[in-house]
């Protein structure tokens, strides 16, 4: 025994430690391999698992279902669907130009919300969304905050890959939570809760950093702009036949995913059906995803290959590999001990604080689905038994806390909008001027988490 640790326990301890470590150091390299490679070596010499046994601890049913949903969002931007009702949702604009950031803030929420997810969404929508802040003469780094804070906030849906996540997580943890007596109630209403909890957190935030830090003053200027909507999103060409077909998979994805958890509508729906969407009782949005991809690849609309090379692979493998270490650490005694340090340390109010200002800090400097998340969830359940308090506040908390402070330029989300800022823009000024505001984003989302979730208990 080390420190009141048994081994185990304190080298399992010790890889999850290393291995965030280098995820912080070398962005470039993929931290779920590196994962792998240490729970083989913890779990072989130090927990007496043989490394068959540990990748058996890969994540089947989330790969299944991330791969699934990106698959079939690949066709669709790569198909050009997504371009296409992009350039037409800003046009509604028409004239009035104070009214774009919004309609932006709006299409990323919206398109995150049913599927692509943040990474595709702001890889897709940044480039646009800081050329337009350009033609209007809207700061970038006020453009920023709009699109981080719109595809963070609906990053959550349960249809899109970080909800996904963070969902497979809550199901995993839900028989635990209520052997302690601290049951979560129906599983896809806590999802929307978690949801609506992120979007309300990065709306609060960001747009109140953009109409306080310059917003309102760009908006009163605009007054007097005679710019055309032409000018800004020039018109795309009709919808062709098979994009028609993508928008039409698209929206049967969402439906199919949301009908048949409505009382009213879940008769429509017999248990053939259920089998084949799902389970037999909810649907599965990753098995839908595969079944309309093949419907839209058998009819020519979309091109498998390109679909698989825009799919996250990296994200994906960081979250299966942080899965297989996750389990590990738990075998061996580990996230019991990191359970028992922010135990010391919080209450049941305070702990969601805790967990916004920890999970912030750590995800400034590396990825927040692939690497914090599958880090700090499966805790809940050990924290919920040591100081009390609601598991869905600190799963909010640990959401929240550690997408708040994505517009770090040391982050994707935050570099790629510095990439793409206007030719005008001073980046090294737009640089600085992220990184404080990222940086600071620990801190507010930590007092947010606080009073929310631990003082309101919302």
């Amino acid at each position: 025994m080390i420190l009141g640790l048994s081994m185990p326990a304190l080298v399992s301890l010790l890889g999850i430690v290393v291995v965030v470590a280098i995820s912080m150091y070398n962005e470039d390299l993929n931290v779920g391999i590196v994962a792998i490679a240490f729970a083989i070596l913890i779990g072989a010499i130090f927990a007496g698992i043989p490394a068959a046994k540990v990748m058996q601890f890969w994540p089947i049913d989330l790969f299944m279902i991330l791969a699934g949903v990106t698959f079939l969002f690949g066709i669709a931007i790569t198909n050009g669907t997504m371009d296409k009702v992009t350039a037409n949702a800003i046009r509604l604009a028409g004239g009035n130009t104070a009214v774009i950031p919004f309609i932006v803030f709006l299409l990323i929420a919206i398109i995150t919300t049913i599927g692509p997810g943040n990474i595709a969404t702001v890889t897709l929508m940044a480039p646009v969304a800081m050329a337009i802040a350009g033609r209007i003469g809207l700061n970038a780094f006020l453009m920023t905050l709009l699109v981080v804070g719109a595809a963070n906030g609906a990053a959550f849906s349960p249809i899109a890959p970080t909800g996904i996540i963070s969902q497979f997580f809550v199901t995993r943890m839900a028989p635990e939570l209520t052997s302690l007596g601290t049951p979560l109630g129906d599983l896809d209403t806590i999802a929307w809760r978690i949801y609506l909890d992120c979007q309300v957190a990065q709306l609060i935030v960001n747009m109140g950093g953009f109409f306080a830090l310059g917003g309102l003053a760009w908006m009163a200027r605009q007054k007097h702009a005679t710019l055309s909507i032409d000018d800004v999103a020039p018109k795309p060409e009709p919808f062709t036949a098979p994009q028609w077909m993508t928008v039409a998979a698209v929206a049967m994805l969402v439906l199919l995913v949301i009908l048949p958890g409505l009382s009213i509508t879940k008769p429509l729906f017999p248990p053939v059906v259920m089998n084949v969407i799902g389970n037999g009782k909810t649907a599965n949005v990753g098995a839908l995803a595969f079944v309309l991809s093949t419907i839209l690849l058998v009819l020519k609309a979309g091109d498998s290959t390109k679909a698989v090379l825009s799919m996250p692979w990296s994200v994906i493998i960081m979250v299966g590999g942080m899965g297989i270490l996750i389990e590990i650490m738990d075998k061996a005694g580990g996230l019991g001990a990191l359970v028992g340090m922010i135990a010391v340390v919080s209450d049941p109010t305070t702990v969601t604080g805790v967990l916004g200002f920890v999970t912030g800090i750590l995800s400034a400097y590396s990825s927040s689905s692939g690497v914090i998340m599958p880090m700090f969830l499966p805790l809940v359940p050990g924290l919920v038994k040591a100081v009390g308090g609601d598991p869905v506040a600190m799963i909010s908390s640990i959401n929240v806390g550690s997408h708040m402070v994505d517009t770090s330029p040391l982050s994707l989300f935050g570099a790629i909008c510095l990439a793409c800022a206007a030719a005008n823009e001073d980046k090294g000024r737009l640089f600085r001027k992220l990184i404080v505001w990222g940086f600071s984003m620990s801190v507010v989302g930590a007092l947010l988490c606080y009073v929310f979730f631990g003082v309101l208990a919302l």
